[in-house]
């Protein structure tokens, strides 16, 4: 048995899962995301309390808004501040006397979609989350690809390619570039481009909405896929996966599926793209899932 810790901005979920990929027992709690103490010890009492079910000595995953750093051992890049600079891992491995393994959440999406998702059966998924900001996973025959860095994936760092009128020098994004995919991809990105050409505030979900009554709103969209598009022939270009899966809460935007691969042949290097794009099979509780499969059947 495993026990798989999805540690979010909002909340954090636990669940306990059997070598077959079946749920068996589902927890959740407010996250203290403000306080690094409170935040650790919200993770150990939901493994004991699920334990105190399954009985104790479950192999323990984690997924975090950020990375264990390879050259300090700390948590990086997390948009959840009280993580940055901490050993996590080691401090979970010290409170619940086991090894743990810590992975991004992209990485545990990514991951629960290679496994038993989207992307079941197939050599190269890529995992994109498309949310509150922009992130990415790679698995390679069924295995995790981090990196040296520890950045492997992270597709939303990029400037955006083949930049047309208004996209460069582009927005600044929160890690001090511009025109980074994830400022136009992101859903905060979407709602700053409809404000930006219409001058009206709205959110994804009222953009898309309206799209089929509103020319602002169908001319918002159409830019965001021709970015998409953009975007992804670039991983594809690099990567060139079978599946690229989409996660996050822009994933439900049904006309990606079908737009978005229609453009990016424009950009790829290839006569023709056999990648997919398709929607996740676990939607919200990948990431969960994911962070329990970094601990594969049989170890």
């Amino acid at each position: 048995m495993r026990i798989g810790v999805d540690l979010g901005g909002t909340k954090t979920e636990a669940v306990a899962m059997d070598d077959g990929g079946r749920i068996v027992l589902r927890r959740r709690r407010e996250t203290p995301s403000h306080s690094y103490r409170e935040t650790l010890d919200a993770i150990v009492s939901l493994v004991r309390e699920i334990e105190d079910e399954i009985g104790p000595g479950a192999k323990v995953g984690v997924g975090t808004p950020g990375a264990i750093s390879p050259a300090t051992g700390r948590i990086k890049n997390a948009n959840s501040t009280a993580l940055n600079g901490r050993r996590l891992d080691r401090d979970l491995s010290a409170a619940l006397g086991r090894e743990i393994r810590i992975a991004n959440d992209a990485n545990c999406f990514a991951l629960s979609e290679a496994v038993d998702g989207a992307g079941k059966g197939t050599a190269l998924v890529f995992g994109v989350i498309v949310g509150t900001g922009t992130g990415g996973g790679l698995v390679v025959s069924g295995r995790l690809l981090t990196g040296r860095n520890a950045i492997a994936g992270e597709w939303g760092h990029n400037p955006m390619p083949w930049p047309e009128a208004g996209e460069s020098p582009g927005p600044r994004c929160y890690c001090g570039r511009r025109g980074c995919v994830e400022v136009f991809l992101s859903g905060p990105g979407m709602a700053r481009d409809y404000r930006e050409v219409e001058g009206v505030s709205l959110s994804p979900r009222e953009i898309v909405a309206i799209a089929d009554s509103d020319a602002g709103a169908a001319r918002c969209l159409e830019r965001y896929e021709r970015r998409m598009a953009k975007a992804l022939a670039n991983v594809i270009n690099v990567f060139d996966p079978d599946v690229i899966v989409l996660g996050g809460g822009l994933s439900g935007i049904e006309r990606l599926y079908r737009n978005v691969p229609r453009r990016w042949g424009e950009f790829v290097f290839s006569d023709r793209v056999d990648t997919r794009l398709l929607p996740p099979v676990h939607g919200d509780s990948s990431g969960v899932r994911g962070a329990a499969w970094l601990w594969p059947p049989g170890e």
